[in-house]
Formats: structure tokens, sequence, C-alpha cells
């Protein structure tokens, strides 16, 4: 049996285990890298939200934990093959098996699920983390979002790419993580003829809003879009 299928095995741990992880992420963050985190005041107080955010190492996660500083469900891939030198996070922390391809029965019942309890459920939109710029979302984030209608929270995780040559090194990278203002998605529309359509204009708005948490240098497939400029009021500076 594959890695990628063995990963279906796996689910989310209790709120309580994933919140005692938290202190082990923020002290790890501290100790192993420089994060500098601009936003947190956009951080919703209270009820449940989507966090989404570029995904550009495999190690991005923690980093999410370290800024958001709650208890998160995370979506994963199952469709892919994952290295033993990382999987010792998801197996410990936990997460909602997802296929990227169709977004699955099950992964919307655990995430709708999280989601009535108040908790955070954590999107990476691009999938597996396979360049250092933007690529396309999939549809997953913005299908939960406007089916759920719950605030989505933009974010961006900037420095990672360097990230295991520095410690090998013995420096201490340095991180910038920017969070965006949250917003509320559109409704999800009953009609099909126009449902695709309207979820893949969604996932383009959320990519462009992570965009606009990041230098220009970053925004691959969005290079030059006109969104980003407009979601760069008011967010804290990309650079």
């Amino acid at each position: 049996m594959s890695k990628a299928q063995n990963l279906n095995k796996y689910s989310v741990r209790p709120k309580s285990v994933r919140y005692l992880l938290g202190y082990l992420a923020l002290f790890l963050g501290s100790l192993l890298t420089k994060t500098k985190v601009s936003g947190s005041e956009n951080i919703p107080k209270k009820g449940s939200f989507i966090v989404v955010c570029n995904h550009f190492n495999r190690l991005d996660p923690p980093f999410i934990i370290f800024a958001i500083k709650k208890p998160i469900n995370f979506l994963m891939a199952t469709d892919q093959a994952v290295g033993a030198q990382f999987m010792w996070a998801p197996w410990l922390y936990g997460f909602i098996p997802t296929n990227r391809q169709k977004f699955a029965p099950t992964t919307i019942k655990h995430s709708l699920a999280a989601i009535k309890k108040g908790e955070v459920v954590g999107i990476f939109p691009e999938g597996t983390a396979t360049e250092q710029i933007i690529r396309p979302a999939k549809n997953g984030a913005a299908y939960l979002a406007m089916r759920t209608g719950v605030q989505i929270l933009p974010m961006s995780l900037i420095g990672m790419d360097n990230i295991w040559t520095n410690w090998l090194k013995g420096v201490r990278p340095k991180l910038k993580i920017n969070i965006g203002k949250p917003f509320f998605p559109i409704s999800l529309p009953t009609e099909r003829t126009i449902r695709n359509e309207i979820i893949e204009k969604t996932g383009e708005e959320i990519m462009c809003r992570i965009a606009a948490l990041m230098p220009d240098e970053y925004h691959g497939v969005y290079t030059d879009d006109e969104r980003i400029n407009n979601f760069r009021l008011n967010v804290p500076s990309a650079n």
C-alpha cells in the first residue's frame, strides 16, 4: 500500500492535544527561527473561520499555528507521497484527509463538524508545496467557505525557501508572516451551471488576497493581476 493511500487513515487529534502542541509550535518557532508576525489584530476573536495561506514548504503548518495561536483542523492531500522526515508533524497533530481531485463527502463532513464546533479550519488552497511562487487554487477552500459562509482569513508565509540550508549552517532563518483582513465569501450558487465558475472565481480571489500580502516576485500566475493592488489597501506591508 502506498504512502498516499496510508494518509487516508489519519484523522484530526482531539482539540486538547492540538492546543498543547500549539505551545510546542510556539517554542520551536521562537527557538529555531526569527519569525515576525504582522496583522495579528485581524484574527477573529470568536467563532469559526477558515485560514488560507500560500504553500511553499512542507513545514508551513507549524508556523501557521505559531501565528494563529489556536488549534487548527488542517486539510491535507492524501494523493501524495510524504517522506519520513516530514511525516512526524501530521502524525503528531493529525489532519482531515483530502482528495485534491474531488472534494470527498468525508472531507466535507469532518470540516463542517469542526466549523459547527466553532473551531478553525486550515487550508493551503494550492495543494502540495511544489514551487516558490503562487499557483492556482484548488476548489476545496472556496467550496467549503461558500458552503458554510464562515469568514476566510488570508495569510502569507515568506522565508521558508532556504530554511533547511540555514539550519544546516546553524543560522536561524528569518520568516515573515502577514495576516490580512478576514472576509466573507459569497453564498454557494444553487444553479449547477454556474457553480463551478463562481467557485473558481472565489478561488482566484482567495489567492489574490494572499498575494496582496506578499512581495511581487512571489505572485506567480497572478502577476500583474489588478485585484492584488485593490486588496493591498489596509493590509500589512508585503515587504
